[in-house]
């Protein structure tokens, strides 16, 4: 008989087969064994975590003679057919190729006959969001009022692309990803069956590579067998899987820690140069990364991995801060999305190399400082350096010396954050020289309606604000927090949203954004009212700028009774228009 690959001939054919999967199995078993079996059920999850397997399995089970604790016998004529493929009453088909109306109508008005060789009829359909919407319409009605004995099992990796009135017809069971633990220890008893001899560690290279997947695990394995001489190595396994080699990553990450920039490119170099893969470079070394904060933190959890740690590992897990390691993920990251869209990963990779090294080292270089065997001995010079002179002082004082206080110095107030965002005073000007209470007015009716237009995320950034200036062309909005008016400045979408919702509520008004904090806003219009005094001022009845006499509205509740410019205001717009309060 002709070869047949591992996933093929150790297919599970029990449910206590099935692996990393326990609670769903567990269910179906019960369910068998109860006689509440539903009439249709959706397994969704990754590739290969055991959909269609678990299916047959339910299928044999429910057909089974001799089940025994919900488990099918195998034995019996029933359980052999349904494994070799040729029980009528067992169909499975692939939806990739089946999509169509005709074939969904087929199965229906083939359902509504009995089963001949099985009690019940079991529909099997791999692939299920791949059916059109016809198709899902003429499945529908059949899991409407599903004929009696007759079971369907959906299998899908993407059930988001199911119709909800799928989904809420039938009992939905999410197959999870394989840990990498479980992969491992049915790969070593798939070896140990068929005598093939192992390093252990090899089967964590393999097993992580599978990404949660147990056949890809088994394809990997297969061709690692087939590259192997009798016995699969860490070596092999690097080769078939792409992955980097311990050393490889203990050497390059340690460059990067050091702040050797050349060392580490021609790491880099000689990683790429060997034939290394961009992505699985990167997915290696945010496992490394992780395997380095992991140790730090809870090294127990590592102990099964025991190859993995090497000195160097160790070493780098010593010397290097959680505070470093956060920033090289944060840097591998970034990288990695980067190169998702892009001919020249080489580029990005030598860049990332770059930042590595740039800004984790002088991290390093502090943390390294406070420990070295070095620092007691400067900090003990400059306590007794400290009690020197404070003994200085208080004789000084005893004498009878005046001894000037230090003057406090003076910080600007919260410089940090105002440095982080930079208020577009020119634009806010340029509103305020054409703004007018009836635009403000205008924007302020539809505020509650203009934000039940926008996205939840749009929304939710702009509830923490409020329009203050409108003019015909621009529109100057408040934000409570700093950091919500930094992103919204940044935000593309949200100006467009903003600009095409206007035009929808407010007729022939689509205005540009123009971002600030509540905390800069009164500075902002009381400069620009100072700076436009004498403008107010000289113009004639009617003709002053709407938008002054709007700000010196605002203003009216802070300015004396006697000042001049309220005179001028009261003079020009009438007393309607201006309000005075006396404090």
């Amino acid at each position: 008989m002709a070869y047949q690959a591992l996933y093929r001939v150790w297919r599970s054919q029990r449910f206590a087969d099935v692996v990393g999967q326990k609670a769903i199995t567990q269910t179906l078993k019960n369910a068998i064994v109860q006689k509440k079996t539903s009439h249709a059920y959706l397994f969704t999850g990754p590739r290969g975590t055991g959909k269609t397997s678990a299916a047959k399995i339910f299928a044999k089970a429910i057909n089974c003679k001799h089940s025994v604790d919900g488990e099918p016998c195998n034995e019996c004529e029933t359980c052999r057919a349904i494994t070799e493929g040729r029980l009528n009453d067992v169909i499975e088909i692939d939806a990739a190729s089946n999509n169509g109306v005709e074939e969904i109508r087929d199965i229906r008005d083939k359902a509504k006959y009995a089963p001949t060789q099985a009690d019940y009829k079991v529909y099997i359909i791999d692939e299920v969001h791949m059916l059109s919407t016809g198709a899902f319409n003429a499945l529908l009605k059949t899991l409407e009022e599903p004929p009696q004995n007759v079971i369907f099992i959906l299998a899908t990796t993407e059930p988001h692309k199911i119709p909800l009135t799928i989904i809420s017809r039938t009992q939905r069971f999410d197959f999870k990803r394989i840990s990498t633990q479980d992969i491992v220890e049915h790969m070593a008893y798939i070896l140990k069956q068929i005598n093939i001899s192992y390093d252990e560690q090899a089967l964590y290279v393999i097993g992580r590579a599978a990404e949660g997947g147990m056949r890809d695990a088994l394809s990997i394995l297969d061709q690692t067998i087939s590259f192997s001489d009798e016995k699969v190595t860490v070596t092999d396994a690097m080769q078939v899987t792409g992955s980097l080699t311990y050393e490889m990553m203990d050497q390059y990450i340690a460059n990067c820690v050091r702040g050797d920039v050349e060392q580490a490119l021609e790491t880099l170099e000689k990683i790429l140069g060997s034939g290394k893969e961009a992505r699985r470079f990167l997915e290696d070394l945010l496992l490394y990364c992780r395997d380095l904060l992991m140790f730090q933190q809870a090294p127990n959890l590592l102990k099964e991995k025991a190859g993995h740690l090497t000195d160097n590992f160790k070493e780098l897990a010593d010397k290097t801060a959680a505070e470093k390691i956060y920033q090289m993920i944060h840097i591998l990251s970034d990288t990695q999305n980067d190169i998702r869209f892009t001919n020249n990963a080489n580029i990005y990779l030598e860049v990332a190399t770059v930042k590595l090294a740039k800004s984790v080292a002088p991290l390093l270089n502090a943390a390294v400082n406070e420990t070295s065997p070095a620092a007691p001995a400067e900090i003990s010079a400059l306590q007794q350096q400290i009690e020197q002179l404070q003994k200085e002082l208080a004789e000084l004082k005893k004498n009878g010396v005046q001894v000037k206080e230090p003057e406090p110095v003076k910080t600007p107030r919260a410089v940090s954050s105002k440095n982080a965002l930079r208020i577009p005073t020119e634009l806010v000007y340029k509103v305020l020289n054409e703004a007018t209470r009836d635009h403000l007015l205008n924007v302020k009716n539809v505020w509650d309606d203009l934000l039940q237009m926008l996205s939840v995320t749009q929304r939710a950034m702009l509830k923490a604000s409020e329009p203050v200036a409108a003019g015909p062309k621009g529109l100057v909005v408040a934000f409570d927090y700093e950091i919500v008016c930094g992103r919204a400045m940044e935000d593309e979408e949200l100006q467009l949203a903003l600009h095409n919702n206007l035009s929808r509520l407010v007729s022939d008004y689509a205005p540009e954004m123009v971002c600030i904090t509540k905390e800069s806003w009164p500075k902002l219009r009381q400069s620009f009212i100072s700076q436009n005094k004498d403008s107010i001022g000289s113009h004639a009845e009617g003709e002053s700028k709407a938008g002054e006499t709007h700000l010196i509205d605002e203003e009216a509740p802070q300015t004396p009774p006697n000042n001049e410019l309220v005179d001028e205001a009261v003079a020009l717009f009438g007393q309607d228009l201006v309000e005075v309060i006396n404090d």
